[in-house]
């Protein structure tokens, strides 16, 4: 059974986060069998979250003030910190989905050679890349609290995740 455990990440000045928390889902997909990141866009788009790409994290702080977005692991590991340098540092591997609301900056401190994401965003506004400075964060503030809530949740669809953590804020 897929586990879900939320992370609450203060604005710190610089990184605006979000009230609402981060969710690292762990093994939803099971790597070892089939295609694990066609499994994930799968499940994603099943779930009516579209726009996905296959990449890893990128190696420098950032985050998006106009969407929310899902990682989801298809193969190998990385140690990624999660809203700033007063965020949280958790090890993703294989098989496990994070969902990052708008404004948590999200930063890749090392990874496996291996390392594949499906990345994707639920319908709505498209996706900026802003990354830790004062300027962009001024601007982030004022777009994060419109971005809307989807209707959806990524990996179970209409119960369970931002249905349990996210509606209730």
């Amino acid at each position: 059974m897929t586990r879900t455990v939320s992370h609450h990440l203060q604005d710190d000045g610089v990184i605006p986060n979000n009230c609402l928390p981060l969710l690292v889902y762990s093994q939803v997909v099971d790597h070892s069998v089939g295609d694990p990141a066609r499994a994930f866009e799968q499940l994603f788009h099943g779930n009516g979250w579209g726009h996905s790409w296959r990449n890893g994290i990128y190696p420098f702080r950032h985050y998006h003030s106009t969407a929310h977005e899902v990682l989801g692991i298809a193969a190998g590991s990385a140690k990624v910190e999660f809203g700033g340098p007063e965020g949280v540092v958790l090890d993703v591997s294989a098989g496990d989905a994070v969902l990052i609301p708008a404004g948590v900056s999200h930063y890749n401190l090392g990874a496996s050679s291996n390392l594949l994401v499906i990345g994707t965003y639920p319908p709505g506004p498209d996706w900026d890349l802003c990354r830790d400075s004062q300027q962009e964060y001024e601007a982030a503030r004022g777009q994060i609290p419109r971005v809307p809530t989807p209707t959806t949740d990524p990996v179970r669809g209409a119960s369970g995740g931002i249905h349990d953590h996210w509606q209730a804020l």
